[in-house]
Formats: structure tokens, sequence, C-alpha cells
């Protein structure tokens, strides 16, 4: 859901061209075409410098995440850009494999792009920002456009039929992990960053992380842990292990590895060249898996037939542990879970928990990514319009004062009814069709 926050609002846009005037609503018809044009025509100017794409003699396209002042964070044009190159790839006999990179070593992508939203809370803190955008009703075509094209590229990405390659180099969160983590070859680094912080600022972590999550160890518990703690992941060995990674190779190969792929001469088996070319190149952490020792723990405190508040119950009883390590690592996951929005939490929970105990059976819709996508389709259209992401982008990103005022302000104070509702299928031509 992170290119919702970079767009623009067209009261924003024609303030940029023209005297100020009285905000507008959202309307387009209020809004000079001329405008709109110019507008749109420099948004796909800025994806172009951004997201670059390049086909090589060998047969190997290379798409270049090219944003390093926004950590290659992605926005609406810059989704649709990248799914066109996929699209196009996808159908064309020379192109054997698909190198994702980015062009600097501090991020892959950050995920989310919202400066366009703490902007427009500076401008006029007396705005309600979800009155003035959103409407409330989850039917601007703006919303719809945006989900659609980010949970799309998502869904693409996961049924490539050719290689798939992503350099997670560097900070890897959000969208950044819905661009790498459901590809089929991941390679992390030891500057590897990740992380889904979505609920400190009143959202829910989506892209597919709870599939990602149900995959892993534990039987969801460590996909539950992470998303509801926000927790960063910066150890290959935690990457490999719960599988938003599948070979390490130090940052300081990843050159001579992107030069080993382009000088590859591919056989009729692109897939087992990449392996073969990889398995070259990968090596071993040099650490355990951290995860994998506080396994028990994780289960105990987050499994999916624990509520938010139940969790919340056995991590103190943790941090009160003989064991220094399990109650250390309690207290970190209670200051996570402090952070984060109470109706965010328990939502998370909920979605978690279902597509966790849906995995392994092929009957139920949320065993599959598709299905998973639909569902946080729903989600994320009607969470995105709840006031508690804008105070969470005031306190966090604007005011920076980290003192957000949620709304339910504690967990018992949550009203399960409304959480159950977020979930409820939208009108019938209005599901995300994937």
């Amino acid at each position: 859901m992170r290119a919702l926050f970079s767009r623009i609002p067209i009261s924003t846009a024609t303030s940029l061209f023209s005297s100020p005037a009285k905000p507008l609503a959202p309307s387009p018809s209020l809004v000079p075409l001329r405008l709109v044009r110019r507008f749109a025509a420099m948004a796909a100017a800025a994806a172009e410098e951004f997201v670059k794409g390049r086909v090589f003699p060998n047969g190997v396209a290379v798409i270049t995440l090219d944003r390093p002042k926004a950590l290659n964070a992605m926005n609406l044009e810059m989704d649709l850009r990248y799914k066109a190159f996929l699209d196009d790839w996808e159908t064309n006999p020379n192109v054997k494999c698909v190198l994702v990179e980015s062009s600097s070593s501090r991020a892959f992508s950050a995920g989310m792009d919202i400066k366009g939203v703490a902007a427009e809370i500076q401008k006029d803190k007396s705005t309600s920002l979800v009155q003035k955008r959103l409407a409330n009703d989850c039917t601007m075509p703006e919303i719809i456009e945006v989900f659609t094209a980010e949970y799309s590229l998502i869904c693409k990405i996961h049924e490539y039929a050719k290689p798939y390659l992503c350099l997670m180099d560097g900070v890897t969160m959000g969208f950044g992990i819905g661009l790498s983590g459901h590809g089929r070859y991941r390679i992390i680094t030891e500057r590897t960053l990740m992380a889904m912080p979505e609920n400190a600022i009143g959202l829910f972590p989506d892209v597919g992380f709870a599939y990602i999550g149900a995959k892993a160890p534990g039987g969801g518990a460590i996909g539950a842990y992470l998303g509801m703690t926000g927790k960063r992941i910066s150890s290959p060995a935690d990457a490999l292990f719960i599988g938003l990674g599948t070979h390490y190779v130090p940052s300081g190969d990843l050159g001579s590895l992107k030069e080993s792929l382009l000088s590859t001469n591919f056989t009729a088996d692109p897939h087992k060249d990449v392996e073969s070319l990889l398995a070259g190149y990968k090596k071993e952490p040099e650490s355990v898996p951290q995860l994998e020792k506080l396994l028990p723990v994780i289960i105990s405190s987050f499994g999916a037939d624990k509520s938010a508040a139940e969790s919340v119950e056995e991590l103190n009883k943790c941090s009160q542990s003989g064991d220094t390590e399990v109650a250390e690592w309690a207290n970190d996951a209670l200051a996570g879970l402090k952070k984060g929005a109470p109706f965010s939490l328990c939502l998370t929970q909920k979605h978690f928990s279902g597509v966790a105990s849906s995995h392994g059976n092929s009957e139920n819709h949320l065993s599959k990514l598709a299905g998973v996508m639909k569902l946080e389709y729903r989600i994320a259209l009607r969470s995105s319009v709840r006031d508690d992401f804008v105070e969470g982008v005031r306190a966090v990103l604007v005011d920076k004062d980290q003192n957000p005022k949620w709304n339910p302000a504690t967990l018992e104070d949550v009203n399960m009814d409304k959480v159950e509702s977020i979930f409820e299928p939208l009108g019938a031509d209005a599901e995300l069709n994937v």
C-alpha cells in the first residue's frame, strides 16, 4: 500500500502551478485539464528516471531502482513502469532472466513513500487528511488505482516464469519486501536490513508478508512476531532462516556476480543456469540464526491461537525469565508492540493467524498468494482511511514527537466487530482481480 502515501493531492498539484486558492475537493471536474495532464507528464517522466530497464545482449534484463535520495521509495508511476517491464520481458523470447538492483548500496527499497502526505499535513494541520483526501468512502479512483497496481505487481513477481533475481542490498522494508520477497531468487548481503513497521503509523503489514510468514518455521508465529512488533532483521542467518532470502552473498561480491550473470551463455533451462551461478557465489552466514534459538518462546507468544492481548500477557511472563536472552527478547518485543496502534495490532494478529492456519490447505483461498492479496486489498482500502493513519503519520513523520494518540487507545478498547468488518468482501465488481 505504500505507494498511496506519495500521491500528491490534486489541490497540491494545482498550487504548484498557480496562485494560492481555496482548497479544492479531490474532484477531477474542479481541476483544469491542462494541469492534470502536466502533472501526469511530470510524474511519468520522473518514473522513467527512477525505474530504469535494459536488456543486455545475452538475454539478461535489468531493472535498476534509481531514487537514492528517497531510498528507492515506490510511487504509483514507478509501480506501473516496473510492471510494464516485466510484462514485456515475460513474452520476449530474447529475455532469459530478470535482475533487479538498486543504484545505491544504502537501500534496495524502503518501500513506502509518504512525503506527500507529511507535506500535506504540515501545510494545514487543522484539516483532516482523511476527510480531505479520501472522503472516508474507499471509492476514489486514485486509491483503487494505487492498490491495484501494487498488489498486481506482487502477484506478477510471484508467478513470473523466468528467473527473477533481486539484489536486496541495504534497506529493504515494506513494499521493498513486496518487490523482492516473492521472487524466486532473493540475494541478501551483510548490509540487508528488513522490517515491516506499518503498525507504528496505524496501518498493517501488507505486501503478502503474512504469506511469507506462514511458510516460515513456527507455523506463522515468526511472521506475526515480526509484523506486530516491527522488529528489524539485520542478520543474514535470520533472513535465510525465515525465508526472506534464498542466498547470502557478501556485498563485495555483488559486482562480480552481476558480471558473471551478464556473461552467461544461457541454455534451454535458464533456471538451472542461474542456480548454478548462484551456487558459486553464495556463502554461509558467520552467525547462527537468533530466531531459531528463540523459536519456542516466539511460538508460545505469537502462535496463531494467541490474541494480541494474550501475546502481551505471555511476553510479560517471558520478561521475568531467568534466561537473560529470553527476558531481553521479550522486553524488546513489548517495546515494539507499544509503538503500534492497538486496532492495527488486533487486525494484524487476525490476518496473520488466518493466513497461517490456511497454509498447506489447497482448498483454502488464503493458501495462495493471490488469495492473500485479494484479502489485503480489502484491508488496505478500509484501514487506510481510519484516523489512526493520520495520527501515526503526524507523530512519526511530521511532528516526530513519537507520541501518537491512538483511537482506540488500548487493546482492551478495541471493538473486534469493527476489526472483523475490515475483512468483509467488497462489492461484486470491486474486488482485486488477480
